[in-house]
């Protein structure tokens, strides 16, 4: 990759490659990293030892990543991983493929045995950048100690510029071990890396005159709001124009929960409303959204079929590449809308706003509420209420996930944190961990469910020994659920290898890792333990037992339209 230099004033004295590697970071200003040391990374623990930079030791790799992606997504800043060579980077992989997915900015530094090695399959060896570059946006394997500032800068620039994502940098431990005087950039100018930020003039034009003109407009904001800072633009370009707004996974709290325009979540588990509203509409504005599976449900032909489609977004590639695009827009999200805001014009929307209104009234999310069972729905409208819709959230995957998506109520940008592209199981609880060292004055809440909390629950000791103040809510249905569900609607309750009953006992567990820890089975249980765990002053564990047999409603089946949602049974 071809840059050009802007160099601060050097330093001729000589440093290793580890000490330059971690000076490079101070620069970027990198508060924690998150990692788990081994050989070929111990020259570069070795210079941490001076502690200049926070670190923080996860219990796996998995679950370093998947924290720092949670401080990324909570803070706006890149989060910063480091794992030795084979399996420490390997175990790096899911964690990399999921911040790829959801356009998370992250610097993974991976060691690696010394050049003469590599190639040869000697102890701990893998080809990670080979491993990496389908889902990285960029990779680096450093040859050259004097190349090492150019790289970490060139890395920082391509992980935050433009549609952000993860990029790797792979250090050789002669490199690590290496002398070189310390040359940092102030800036680089990478060759074939310019992203577009501003819109162009007569686009906009073109999307004032369709606004202008539509009876039945709606806006689809994702996951690019979030990551661009536009939610005040948003909330200002829909109330202009007057234009109801849904939401997808990662563009929860990009507008906020409790507006009027706010119709929910589209797709598979959304709403009534949005996806009748999508089906209807006359002009489609997707601000920052893939247009994925989960909202069209890959059927195209049954998707917005009445609408000419305007299509705002940082990555031309996303431009046209699943619907066909009538306006599209190549800019930063924040920047295009506070353009757009200049002059908007309102909509023809009256009576589409009545319409919108008038379904959300008539189908609105429901469940049946049970004073012999705890249910999950009322578990999470529960933790909304008792903080006010003011908390980071972060959530595994599964019903769970939806349930929070449907029944929390986001206040803030940033504050639903979630693997939407990749559906990360073992995500949730690591990532609060980061959004709360990113974000340490906020309430932080883990909601995860027994299968997948499983899978990183070592993270408990690093929340006992670091006092981190991770509030833990386990919607614990003992099952696999989303797959329980699947295969009682789609596959004739033919279950299979979903039933998780037999432990562990989180409480137990919890307890165990040195961290306070509650168990609820009734409503009267859950608001006790629940007011309990928020009023501690450090980590906390509520293990919920919920109705098994609960489902996520309403679905639409994979291959089938919008138009066909299944309701299920629930009635208030």
């Amino acid at each position: 990759m071809t840059s050009q230099l802007v160099e601060m004033k050097a330093d001729e004295k000589e440093y290793t490659g580890s000490e330059i590697l971690l000076r490079c970071l101070v620069a970027e200003g990198v508060e924690v990293i998150f990692g788990y040391p081994g050989g070929a990374v111990l020259p570069i623990y070795d210079s941490l030892y001076d502690g200049q930079v926070k670190h923080l030791l996860a219990r796996h790799e998995q679950g370093a990543i998947h924290a720092a992606d949670g401080y990324a997504r909570a803070t706006g800043k890149p989060g910063v991983v480091i794992a030795t060579s084979g399996p420490g980077a390997t175990n790096l992989v899911t964690g990399i493929a999921t911040a790829m997915m959801d356009s998370v900015p992250l610097v993974c530094i991976t060691g690696n045995v010394a050049q003469h090695l590599l190639g040869t399959d000697a102890f701990q060896e893998a080809d990670i950048t080979g491993i990496t570059m389908p889902i990285t946006k960029h990779n680096y394997l450093v040859r050259d100690v004097r190349e090492l500032p150019r790289i970490v800068k060139e890395a920082f620039t391509i992980a935050t510029g433009g549609r952000p994502g993860p990029v790797l940098i792979d250090i050789p431990k002669d490199v690590s071990n290496a002398r070189a005087s310390f040359h940092y950039p102030e800036s680089v100018y990478i060759r074939g890396f310019q992203p577009t930020t501003d819109p162009h003039p007569l686009q906009v034009q073109k999307l004032y005159d369709a606004i202008a003109q539509a009876k039945r407009p709606v806006i689809l904001a994702g996951g690019g709001v979030v990551t661009s800072g536009a939610a005040e633009q948003l909330s200002r370009f829909a109330e202009q124009a007057q234009i109801p707004v849904t939401t997808t996974l990662m563009g929860i709290g990009g507008f906020s929960g409790t507006h009027p325009l706010w119709m929910g979540m589209p797709g598979m588990h959304g709403t009534y409303a949005a996806n009748h509203a999508l089906l209807n509409c006359d002009l489609l504005i997707g601000i920052g959204a893939r247009f994925d599976d989960r909202v069209t449900m890959g059927r195209i032909d049954k998707f917005a079929t009445k609408a000419k489609i305007a299509h705002i977004d940082i990555d031309p590639a996303e431009i046209g590449k699943n619907v066909e695009t009538f306006i599209p827009i190549v800019g930063d999200v924040k920047k295009v809308l506070e353009v757009v805001n200049e002059k908007v014009p309102k909509s023809q929307s009256d009576d589409w706003v009545k319409q919108i209104d008038e379904w959300k009234q008539t189908y609105p999310l429901v469940y049946k509420i049970s004073e012999e069972s705890l249910k999950p729905q009322w578990v999470i409208q529960h933790l909304y209420h008792s903080t006010n819709g003011e908390a980071i959230v972060t959530t595994d995957v599964g019903q769970h996930q939806m349930w929070v998506a449907q029944y929390y109520r986001f206040a803030y940008s940033r504050s639903l944190l979630s693997s939407g592209g990749l559906g990360t199981m073992g995500f949730g609880f690591p990532a609060a961990i980061g959004a709360q060292l990113g974000v340490p004055d906020r309430t932080v809440i883990a909601v995860t469910g027994d299968g997948g909390f499983q899978m990183t629950a070592q993270e408990l000791a690093v929340v006992a020994l670091e006092n981190i103040p991770v509030k833990v809510a386990i919607i614990n249905n003992q099952c696999l659920g989303m797959v329980r569900q699947w295969q009682e609607v789609f596959y004739k309750e033919r279950y299979c290898d979903v039933d998780l009953s037999g432990g562990p006992d989180f409480v137990k567990l919890a307890d165990a890792y040195g961290v306070k820890a509650w168990r609820a089975r009734t409503q009267e249980e859950a608001i006790q333990v629940w007011q309990e765990a928020l009023r501690h002053p450090g980590p906390a564990v509520v293990d919920f037992w919920v109705t098994p047999q609960e489902n996520v409603y309403p679905m639409v089946a994979p291959g089938a339209g919008l138009d066909e949602m299944l309701m299920g049974d629930e009635e208030a």
